[in-house]
């Protein structure tokens, strides 16, 4: 039971801190203004919530190209945490291992999660107009997944399906990603 519990809060709290490491490598490389100048909440929670490590990382690892390569390892590190502190609460002799591997596919499967609820919440808003800052930057990281389905995809009846064919494609995503894991766990 304490296990699951444990499990449980580092699940939720690696989730949080993780898919924010996450979203701020995605907006800077889309170059959403996250300033609290520009406005965008969203991003002055991006940035509070993961500027205590991604600004020692930047110091040592330098962006590649419009990639913000310490978010990435920050994201990477947080999912790594989650593992240990699991490996060690379980008591398991042997399998430490496998930790980084299971904290690679821990971060695949965050990024598909993220994925999964930013589309979910462009869905909503897109039936409403708001107008809002929030909305437009759920658009604008939206777009550029959505954007190959839509040259696919037509319209039908004036309504955009992409959302929703994108939503399928992410769901097959996730279970080709645990098949591969079980299949890479199987191997080590």
């Amino acid at each position: 039971m304490f296990y699951q519990i444990a499990s449980l809060l580092l699940d939720v709290l690696g989730g949080v801190l993780g898919g924010a490491c996450l979203l701020r490598l995605y907006m800077q490389q889309q170059r959403i203004p996250m300033s609290a100048r520009s406005g965008n909440p969203f991003g002055r929670l991006v940035f509070a919530l993961t500027d205590w490590l991604v600004l020692p990382l930047r110091r040592l690892l330098p962006a590649i190209g419009t990639w913000d390569s310490a978010s990435l390892l920050a994201a990477y590190l947080l999912q790594l945490a989650q593992f240990v502190v699991l490996w060690l609460l379980s008591g398991a002799a042997g399998g430490l291992v496998t930790v980084p591997i299971l904290a690679g596919f821990g971060l695949a499967r965050l990024a598909v999660s993220g994925l999964t609820g930013l589309l979910i919440v462009y869905a909503v808003l897109s039936w409403m107009q708001t107008g809002s800052v929030v909305a437009d930057v759920v658009q604008r990281l939206c777009a550029p997944p959505l954007a190959p389905i839509r040259r696919l995809l037509p319209l039908v009846g004036g309504v955009d399906l992409s959302p929703l064919a994108l939503l399928v494609l992410l769901q097959v995503v996730a279970i080709v990603l645990g098949h591969v894991q079980g299949l890479v766990l199987l191997m080590t």
